[in-house]
């Protein structure tokens, strides 16, 4: 399954557009501009299921990493901070993946943002 099953090119562009250069993503920002944060669970469980590329029921770092190539080939990996910044907000037990409770907690992050974006409307 393709995220573009999931989300329109229109906003998976508007996500990548809000952090071209190195140092410039921010996952709550991206979440809002790829619509991440109006999707159901369900969605965001299947989005983890994409980014858990070797599917071994963990996001690891190196999948991380390479978190923005999953939305276009031509997108730019993440930085070494930027990758462990994203991990750390889903690394719910420290381990240095993100897991089956890190799906949960990368859901509860998504509508963490969601509910975030809504105040500031």
């Amino acid at each position: 399954m393709a995220l573009s099953s999931i989300l329109t090119e229109a906003e998976i562009a508007a996500g990548l557009q809000s952090c071209q250069a190195a140092d410039s993503f921010d996952y709550k920002t991206f979440f809002i501009k790829v619509g991440l944060n109006s999707k159901s669970e369900d969605q965001v469980a299947k989005v983890f299921g994409i980014l858990d590329q070797d599917r071994s029921g963990f996001i690891e770092e190196e999948e991380l990493k390479l978190f923005l190539k999953n939305f276009s080939a031509s997108a730019r990996a993440l930085t070494d901070a930027e990758t462990k910044a994203f991990l750390a907000a889903g690394d719910s037990d420290g381990d240095g993946k993100i897991g089956v409770d890190g799906k949960t907690a990368l859901i509860k992050i998504v509508i963490s943002v969601f509910k975030t974006s809504k105040r500031q409307l």
